[in-house]
């Protein structure tokens, strides 16, 4: 009786395990022959920043060519040139002296992973350079100008900007620094958010460069000084609660805000001392651009005073997110710009 509960056991067995391969046959077939949806494609990622010859980027701006200088900045300066694929690009050289003091960093790996960044308010990475006294970084050429030469270098500038021009201005960096902070992996601090990092294309998109740069200067002063709070230099630039930080950050921001409500340069700090006592004490009408007419409904500015007197007036532990800037920001451009 035994050896027949056996043989019956096994043959049950061995029907189960036919069931199942067939079972695993009709799936597999039902798969291959399900459509594929977007949700089911990989998502394209972009790929880091190839290295390029000195000798390349040497050709492409003519040698460095004086007349190919489309600025100059505290890290170095950046030339309009033609790659060897005919493409445009902006190719900064940074000053030999930085090259110098940081001879021994990841200048490779930290390129590499900035050029990650793809948003429509960031200026892309497209390679680099290296060579002894040598670091170049390769950008896209956006064929755009910066907000500082709107806001304090050109005379009709100003006008160009109108209000609502200057609510898209500030939700757009506000969107490009959200993502910086928050939308890529590794997470990248700027280290230096002012109105000379953001640049306008002709339908005033606004978009942030020199992003996770810091490293290269972290004690220069020139040109940061206003930018940033007085903890930055804490540490010497790198101890606990020093240096660049998401923080400080929004508080570049929160300038770059006042720059726009007032038109005013941040003149190394001095327009955070002179705007912040006028917010807190609602006299939003001295604050605003003289050189624009002050609209009929205020409180929209009144209300981005009183985002950039957040950013500005208070210490790091105590300022908005820039999740939480991003949102109110989005909304009013939508509320003014509609």
């Amino acid at each position: 009786m035994n050896k027949i509960q056996d043989i019956a056991f096994d043959f049950v067995i061995s029907l189960l395990l036919v069931a199942i391969i067939i079972l695993g046959i009709f799936f597999v077939i039902i798969w291959r022959r399900k459509p594929i949806h977007q949700s089911d494609q990989t998502i394209p990622t972009k790929i880091c920043a190839p290295a390029y010859q000195l000798i390349d980027i040497d050709a492409a701006t003519d040698g460095f060519n004086q007349r190919r200088i489309i600025g100059k900045g505290r890290l170095g300066t950046v030339y309009a040139a033609v790659l060897a694929t005919a493409e445009l690009a902006a190719v900064k050289r940074i000053h030999p002296r930085l090259v110098l003091s940081n001879a021994g960093f990841g200048f490779p790996s930290v390129i590499k992973t900035l050029s990650l960044a793809q948003h429509p308010h960031v200026v892309p990475i497209l390679g680099f350079a290296q060579a002894p006294g040598e670091r170049i970084i390769i950008m896209e050429f956006v064929g755009m100008v910066s907000l500082d030469f709107y806001l304090h270098e050109n005379s009709d500038g100003a006008s160009l900007l109108d209000w609502s021009r200057r609510f898209r201005v500030a939700a757009g960096v506000a969107r490009g620094l959200y993502y910086l902070h928050e939308g890529v992996a590794p997470n990248i601090v700027h280290g230096c958010v002012k109105a000379s990092n953001i640049l306008l294309d002709v339908k005033f998109c606004a978009k942030l460069c020199d992003y996770g740069l810091s490293f290269l200067a972290p004690q220069e002063k020139r040109g940061l000084v206003g930018y940033v709070d007085d903890e930055y230099w804490v540490g010497n630039g790198g101890g606990c609660g020093g240096g660049a930080s998401k923080e400080s950050d929004i508080y570049g921001f929160g300038v770059v805000l006042l720059e726009l409500l007032s038109g005013r340069r941040s003149e190394e700090g001095w327009l955070v001392k002179w705007a912040l006592p006028l917010i807190k004490e609602m006299r939003f009408n001295e604050v605003l651009d003289p050189r624009l007419v002050i609209p009929c409904e205020i409180k929209p500015l009144a209300r981005l005073a009183k985002v950039a007197s957040a950013c500005v007036g208070n210490s790091r532990k105590d300022r908005p997110t820039i999740s939480q800037i991003s949102a109110i920001l989005n909304s009013m451009e939508i509320e003014v710009c509609s």
